[in-house]
């Protein structure tokens, strides 16, 4: 599965062909859970609340870069790297 980002130790990844809604998949130390792109609210799975408002906030600041690569994605073209919310 293709990683799209790391930052604070949260790895983001998303995978081609995935279901709908458009979603990541976030890991961090042990957590997994599902992001939907457009609330940045995790939908499945669980994360600390911490993390879990971090990736909100990156959500909505990457959306559109974000729903790009989904859309790639369904596709199968190579998906685009993002931009961490630790701005590396």
């Amino acid at each position: 599965m293709p990683v799209l980002s790391i930052f604070f130790g949260i790895i983001v990844r998303m995978w081609h062909d995935d279901h709908p809604p458009p979603h990541i998949h976030v890991e961090y130390q042990g957590f997994e859970a599902l992001v939907d792109i457009q609330t940045g609210s995790v939908s499945k799975g669980k994360l600390p609340r911490k993390v879990a408002a971090i990736v909100g906030d990156w959500c909505h600041d990457h959306r559109q870069e974000l729903l790009d690569n989904w859309d790639r994605a369904q596709r199968f073209e190579p998906l685009e790297q993002i931009q961490g919310a630790d701005r590396d």
